[in-house]
């Protein structure tokens, strides 16, 4: 098979030359170099090309989904042999949400590590819902309410979210009196985590309206809630040393937003699943049973 075709593919599923590099381990340079050689070998252009960005043109997106047929299929013939023996081993590709992924996922891949030593695994961060079926990853964690029936899902723990903000901006601003006024104070909020849709007991509420900073990072919007910036709608297990410390204060308490998420791993079904993917999968469960997400923990 060409080694190019994993450069092609690369590049559709980052979006970029720079970005296909990063996961590639290669310079920009050489991706570029590559892909050049694909297209002149193959005798068609595969992206039309802007300074700002790449998209496939018509024959590159046809080819992209042949190219991605078979790297799918070579995987897969890899898991079947991998899958024959009795140790773990080989590569998982795993993506997680940024700030899950640090707190949760990284301090304890260690662990994970030294017990299975075949196991190579490659991390990517990202709070993107990226694709399963297009080659680049083995397995994803998942905070979501409702999992595809093609993807095979094992549960890790609640998501409870509560509202929150820093004693410095209750102080500044004044809590908000009811659910009601909640709308008239600073917000804040992740690209496409708004409206909020809050319940108490039987009462449904939706808070519409804009984060006050605009940004993509889940991340970001924790540590602008701690610094005083505003309120935020976020989960216990993102917040909860934040509470449990008192940098940050539950807001309007008994809203909170439905008990319909919740934190999965996630991989696709197919006919065999490597048992370096059910190693990980079975890891995260036992290291995170004891999580306390659906609870505050008390201020020490």
């Amino acid at each position: 098979m060409d080694p190019d075709y994993d450069v092609f593919d690369a590049i559709v599923a980052g979006g970029s030359l720079s970005a296909a590099a990063r996961a590639m381990h290669l310079s920009p340079a050489m991706v570029s170099k590559r892909l050049a050689r694909l297209e002149e070998r193959l005798g068609v252009r595969l992206f039309h090309r802007t300074t700002r960005k790449l998209a496939l043109t018509d024959a590159g997106e046809r080819f992209h989904g042949d190219v991605a047929a078979i790297l799918q299929a070579v995987r897969d013939a890899e898991s079947r042999l991998i899958g024959t023996r009795s140790e773990p081993a080989g590569t998982v590709r795993l993506s997680a949400p940024t700030s899950f992924g640090r707190l949760h996922v990284a301090p304890k891949l260690h662990a994970f590590l030294v017990h299975y030593p075949r196991v190579r695994l490659e991390l990517d961060l990202s709070d993107d819902m990226v694709d399963l079926y297009g080659g680049r990853y083995d397995l994803a964690i998942r905070i979501a309410t409702t999992i595809p029936p093609n993807l095979v899902a094992h549960r890790l723990g609640g998501s409870r979210r509560l509202l929150c903000a820093s004693p410095r901006y209750l102080e500044r601003h004044g809590p908000p009196a009811t659910i009601e006024t909640l709308a008239q104070h600073r917000l804040l909020a992740a690209a496409g985590q708004m409206p909020w849709r809050l319940v108490k007991g039987r009462r449904r509420f939706t808070v519409e309206g804009e984060s006050h900073v605009r940004t993509n990072s889940s991340e970001v919007i924790r540590e602008l809630a701690i610094i005083g910036v505003g309120i935020a709608l976020r989960s216990l297990w993102d917040v909860e040393q934040a509470l449990a410390s008192g940098a940050l204060m539950p807001v309007l308490p008994g809203w909170e937003g439905p008990d319909d998420l919740a934190v999965h791993a996630v991989y696709p079904r197919g006919p065999s699943t490597p048992p370096a993917i059910t190693a990980l999968v079975a890891f995260l469960q036992e290291t995170l049973a004891d999580a306390s997400w659906d609870a505050v923990r008390p201020r020490p």
